[in-house]
């Protein structure tokens, strides 16, 4: 992706349509004159900003949005007369007075949204009766009977109090985004201040702005985490209006302006295996041999800290010194016998108390001017330098529910910018708890924390899965079998959790009873140490059968990884989450514009977890097209529901016809090189394209388009693929040489074919 277009847009002419002249009105905001300016915001999205007179930057300060220029208002108005009207870019829009109204529509006439600016600071907006999706990652009210909620994936029909805060159940931690998207083919997010949404009438939803509180004991709870108060504006309202009757050009337009994700190390799209209960560094390495010894594969091991567990890798929290008592010999040395194992290492680390780490601010390393105070991200980073010299890969950053936005924000750019400055041309990578859109600019990666183990949680963990992916980073995640054991917690639990995961970007086991997150766990007579107050049954152990079933889902995620890795490149290049509602390629498909239990990986494959215990039989919902079952190669026409029968090992998916899939062999962790060639399978029934990517997975080379972009085209009535390198794109072609051998499905041809970076063609008409 880059800023041509974008860049375009913002000096494009503005072409005033109608004006009708009327005795002129003041603009004002909370009781005071204001200024309400417009700007071009991506190929088809308005800046809309209310601000009093007396508010003196042009705009206000946020760490959500990319630092850019964005130029002087194309409108900009003190006064209003009657109704005036514009048209920006693709995008037709009037500004109405008595209630100040910004009315935007397309140039084909379709209208997109309808926002009241009202007296008290509120905006109400147009809601009709499709979907609703997006605020960020969360699900019901803090206090609420999470058995008895409704699992809702459409964000209609509730008051959203949009409070950031841990969160155990069947949701999780809550990660709230005021980023809307209608599935009728809008979106609106607000930049500042932070607001509540309520979306409990039919007909219109409000966003509601917080009032600074009289003093600072009286700040309301659900403001905690926010701008601190002193930094609330009264009138100050700054959003954004989207057209999204394209979702492909919303994702990319919302990626404009909150950044372009970065794309990440190799091996974080492999297996991670979190420890809890640490017995000594023997221990740790005689588990990376077990997944060995078991060919189960594995890119990285992740050690909690000590007072989250008894005995974790540090001294008790927060602290960055390593236990002693865990660490026989030098913790460098036994790192490097990690490493010699081909596995990452990964530790947890907690953000000082509100008292030692107030407000982060600044860069790694500073830039000019920047305060070195308390605050400063440089101050709390340098504690992570011993660590990084001793060999460490990433860190689990947990908690930091009680930090505000720009905190949040800026201790993901800390992990990335200090990783950086410390390895120099090494990929950072970090997994967080809290986020905000804006944080996959700086790697982004989260997971939805600490839930209970139970069926229903599996459930809702779709819908905050593909929520999370509209409307904060494409990078999510859950903990495999849930964080909080129960007697709910059984084989079968943990083997339907894990096919899910294997097909969401973070691919991770933990939890508590942490012997039960291992694949060959449910087989052991033990269940190891009991870290909860309910734990499963013991009489559920002894069952082989689940390390089975899980080296089958984790060895087709290794063999998916160059289809799993030009995903990430998607989310870099065009804003294209990973795990994608069925919306994101069906807009005018209203009834999977609604379907939270199902989703696309990438454009081609559909997946469709298993979610109720005992299932046999699976009803799911394919989209128009063909459709073509992976397990059995058996087509079924889309635009309806079918039925599929399984059994434990089968989670049913889906390949749509056209779709073009690449195989690579099974890696035991990701930069294993392996001698047989890549597998292309290619579903018939329609013409098909896939742009595959590479890159050496490891540096920051890809930033000077060190990478290749190779298109395979599939023309269905020639029955032919082409191979050849793909237009630049800002990638410079760099040498992917391969054997791939191609698999036509369901005709069962095959041909086998090196490509050396130059067009061939291969013929499957006789």
């Amino acid at each position: 992706m880059n800023c041509t277009n974008f860049c375009a847009l913002l000096v494009a002419p503005l072409l005033v349509l109608v004006s009708t002249p009327t005795p002129a009105e003041t603009v004002t905001a909370a009781g005071k004159p204001a200024q309400l300016d417009i700007r071009p915001a991506g190929s088809h999205g308005l800046r809309v900003t209310l601000k009093p007179l007396d508010y003196v930057p042009e705009l206000p300060d946020t760490p959500a949005l990319t630092e850019r220029e964005w130029g002087k208002a194309a409108i900009s108005l003190r006064e209003i007369d009657g109704v005036r009207s514009w048209r920006i870019g693709h995008l037709y829009l009037t500004v109405s007075d008595n209630p100040l109204t910004v009315d935007v529509s397309t140039r084909e006439g379709r209208s997109v949204q309808n926002v009241v600016l009202h007296e008290n600071g509120n905006a109400s907006f147009r809601l009709d009766d499709q979907p609703v999706l997006g605020l960020g990652e969360g699900g019901p009210p803090m206090g609420a009977d999470w058995r008895d909620e409704p699992l809702s994936y459409d964000r209609r029909g509730r008051l959203h109090e949009m409070a950031p805060r841990w969160q155990q159940q069947a949701y999780g931690s809550r990660n709230p985004v005021p980023m809307l998207i209608g599935t009728s083919g809008w979106a609106l997010y607000v930049n500042f201040p932070w607001v509540q949404v309520d979306l409990r009438d039919e007909r219109r939803g409000i966003f509601i702005l917080w009032e600074a509180p009289e003093s600072e004991d009286a700040e309301p709870e659900a403001l905690q985490g926010r701008p601190l108060p002193d930094s609330l504006v009264p009138g100050l309202l700054d959003f954004f209006i989207f057209d999204a009757g394209d979702p492909a050009v919303l994702m990319n337009d919302v990626a404009q302006i909150a950044g372009s994700a970065v794309m990440p190390p190799k091996w974080s799209l492999g297996y991670m295996q979190s420890h809890r209960l640490l017995q000594n560094d023997d221990q740790m390495l005689e588990i990376v041999d077990t997944f060995r010894e078991k060919k189960i594969p594995i890119d990285a091991v992740i050690y909690l800290g000590t007072g989250f567990t008894e005995r974790g890798w540090n001294t008790e929290q927060p602290s960055y010194t390593f236990n002693p008592e865990v660490f026989t010999r030098e913790p460098a040395e036994v790192i490097e016998d990690l490493h010699e194992r081909d596995v990452k290492v990964v530790l947890h680390v907690v953000p000082p108390s509100e008292e030692l780490m107030p407000r982060l601010h600044g860069n790694v390393p500073p830039r000019a001017g920047e305060t070195l105070d308390p605050g400063h991200v440089l101050t709390h980073w340098r504690d992570h330098l011993p660590l990084l010299e001793a060999g460490v890969d990433g860190f689990w950053v947990d908690e930091g529910d009680r930090l505000d936005l720009h905190s949040r924000i800026n201790r993901h750019k800390m992990y990335y910018q200090g990783q950086i400055a410390a390895q120099g041309n090494v990929r950072p990578w970090s997994l967080h708890r809290n986020g905000h859109l804006g944080i996959a600019r700086w790697g982004g990666w989260m997971w939805s924390g600490d839930t209970d183990a139970a069926w229903r949680t599996l459930e809702a963990q779709i819908r905050v899965g593909l929520n999370h992916s509209l409307s904060l980073s494409p990078y999510w995640g859950s903990d495999i079998g849930g964080f909080y054991p129960n007697e709910e917690l059984t084989g079968e639990l943990y083997v339907r959790w894990f096919q899910f995961a294997a097909f969401t970007p973070s691919f991770r086991g933990h939890g508590k009873t942490w012997w039960t997150r291992l694949p060959w766990g449910w087989g052991l007579d033990e269940m190891g140490p009991e870290e909860h107050r309910t734990n499963p049954l013991v009489s559920e152990l002894k069952n082989p059968a689940i390390e089975v079933i899980a080296r089958k889902y984790a060895e087709l995620r290794y063999r998916l990884l160059p289809y799993n890795y030009s995903l990430a490149w998607q989310a870099r290049d065009s804003g294209m989450p990973l795990m994608r509602a069925l919306w994101l390629h069906y807009p005018e498909d209203r009834r999977a514009a609604g379907i939270g239990s199902e989703y696309l990986w990438g454009r081609d494959l559909l997946i469709a977890p298993v979610t109720t215990k005992g299932t046999r039989a699976r009803d799911l919902y394919l989209p128009q097209g063909d459709w073509y079952d992976w397990w059995t190669n058996q087509k079924h026409a889309g635009g309806a529901t079918i039925t599929r029968v399984v059994d434990l090992e089968t989670m049913p998916i889906f390949a749509r016809a056209g779709a073009i899939i690449p195989l690579d062999p099974v890696r035991q962790f990701a930069s294993q090189r392996v001698r047989a060639p890549t597998v292309v399978k290619v579903f018939r029934g329609s013409d098909g394209k896939f742009l595959l990517y590479n890159d050496d997975g490891e540096t920051l080379g890809y930033l000077d388009g060190e990478a290749a972009l190779t298109r395979l085209t599939w023309d269905d009535s020639a029955a032919t693929l082409t191979i050849e390198p793909a237009p630049t794109r800002g990638v410079n072609h760099w040498p992917d040489r391969r054997r791939f051998r191609i698999e036509i499905i369901p005709d069962g041809k095959a041909r086998a074919v090196t490509y050396i970076g130059r067009r061939v063609t291969v013929d499957f008409s006789d």
